[in-house]
């Protein structure tokens, strides 16, 4: 049995930082009539504010093209903000923003022909800086005609993703500044408040490089940006190892990471990034792309541990990805497959989904909550919310680790008044649709009375309890209970 006391006394900011925004697939997914719809659901039920995709820049949306004259001969280059303008005018239409990457680099300005993922971003420097910085400033400028300064200044301007790793960047450090200064300097010459940050790395790193460098060099910088996983532990333990180097070294593999792996690494970079606003561009639980604890409680009961661990530490904390419309890899196939989504790629909400869903239900102060005994796998947050107080238990630990149903006994003794109690529930049983579709036989494709089914499988279930100033709940393996202490 754990003991927790509610103390209404106590109550400190509790900002919602992790909807800042959340992440995407590359650009031209966003041209997509469902990938629209699951993004004004996640909008509206999570909160989220901003979207984040990479590819912006890809031939694909044909940003930047060569010109070409009737016999096929390169004239020249020419911009087309078409595509751009179609994707920022429906995320505003639906009260949505751009959380812009500047990136991959278009072909007519690439000085190779290096690219990742099936849609081939290319990931090699510019063979001319000046050119690229003239795309940047005409693409900015293009947005502060289309939509106003006043508008674009609430924006964000990211340099690149995850220049740290060669899939992302055939360049060094050094070609990346280089790549970032052009860019920030580009932003800046159409308006001195327009937002602009980076480095966008994987695994939290090039943090105090990247200010050095500005700091040392006059560059703008706005804000820092970068990523993690908690799976990239073993590599950010390893004392600045390149990432090429500790794959050499380990074939490949990951290893196991310790539990609030996150919150330490999220310590690090904040301490790193001193007064500047630190913005997590991705993460989520996991780094595999074919990782079926995305699509279990499981995710939801770390992602509800993660939340309540960086409070206060970060600006903005961007969960990757809010669907798996997702072509990095191609869409993968089947109707679960372990994506990184919030939502499968027919619109189904997974556990994850629902907690944030929770989360968002919570209000923006935090309330006093301490537990008799440490040391278990469950902990608990509480927060005012519209009618009273919501207090969110979660049972975690990271995989192949001890973990057990745990009994819980809250003392909400401290809320006076008349009061009734509703609680809902993420497990194997409960607001989980990847079960259900387990159950069904995991069909590979879904007709829309799969759909259907699935759809109400994953729904949160409210159950009125009795009440008590000292209710017990218990809470399963990676399971998530909210228990709502409604004020009449």
């Amino acid at each position: 049995m754990v003991d927790f006391t509610l103390n209404t006394d106590v109550r400190t900011d509790f900002p919602h930082y992790w909807e800042l925004c959340t992440g995407s697939c590359h650009a031209y997914t966003a041209l997509r009539e469902d990938y629209r719809k699951q993004l004004k659901k996640a909008h509206d039920e999570l909160g989220f504010r901003y979207v984040r995709f990479h590819g912006l820049l890809d031939d694909d949306m044909c940003i930047c093209v060569a010109g070409r004259d009737m016999t096929g001969k390169q004239t020249g280059i020419i911009y087309n903000f078409v595509n751009m303008d179609s994707i920022f005018d429906f995320l505003l239409s639906i009260g949505m923003k751009p959380f812009i990457e500047l990136g991959f680099m278009p072909s007519v300005l690439a000085s190779g022909t290096t690219t990742c993922f099936h849609y081939k971003g290319n990931v090699t420097p510019p063979k001319d800086y000046n050119e690229w910085g003239k795309l940047i400033q005409f693409l900015v400028k293009h947005a502060a005609d289309r939509y106003g300064a006043e508008e674009v200044r609430t924006w964000y301007f990211e340099v690149w993703n995850e220049p740290n790793l060669s899939y992302f960047f055939d360049g060094t450090q050094d070609d990346y500044f280089k790549l970032y200064d052009y860019a920030a300097r580009a932003v800046k010459a159409v308006d001195s408040q327009f937002r602009v940050g980076g480095p966008a790395t994987s695994c939290n790193s090039w943090i105090p490089d990247m200010i050095r460098h500005c700091k040392d060099n006059s560059i703008p910088l706005d804000f820092v940006s970068t990523h993690h996983y908690p799976t990239d532990d073993p590599l950010w333990r390893n004392g600045g190892i390149s990432v090429e180097e500790f794959f050499k070294k380990t074939g490949g593999k990951f290893g196991t990471y310790e539990r609030g792996i996150l919150r330490k690494m999220t310590e690090k970079a904040r301490e790193e990034a001193g007064k500047l606003p630190l913005i997590y561009t991705e993460w989520n639980t996991s780094a595999m792309t074919r990782d079926s604890k995305h699509d279990e409680s499981y995710a939801s009961a770390m992602i509800a541990k993660t939340l309540a661990d960086n409070d206060g530490l970060v600006q903005g904390y961007s969960y990757w990805t809010f669907t798996d419309i997702f072509e990095e890899g191609s869409q993968i196939p089947g109707a679960f497959h372990g994506g990184f989504g919030l939502q499968t790629y027919a619109g189904i909400a997974k556990p994850a989904y629902r907690l944030f869903e929770l989360f968002h239900g919570l209000g923006t102060k935090r309330i006093g909550l301490s537990a008799g005994q440490s040391g278990g796998t469950v902990e608990a947050l509480a927060a005012e919310t519209e009618t009273g107080y919501r207090i969110i238990i979660y049972n975690h630990n990271i995989p192949d680790a001890p973990i057990a149903e745990e009994r819980i006994r809250l003392d909400i003794s401290s809320v006076p008044g008349k009061k009734y109690l509703v609680l809902y529930r993420i497990d194997d049983t409960h607001a989980n649709a990847s079960n259900a579709w387990k159950q069904m036989g995991k069909p590979e494709y879904l007709k829309p009375s799969d759909v259907e089914k699935l759809n109400k499988a994953s729904e949160l279930v409210s159950e009125k309890i009795g009440l008590s100033d000292f209710p017990e709940i218990h809470i399963p393996a990676y399971g998530v209970a909210a228990l709502d202490i409604v004020c009449r």
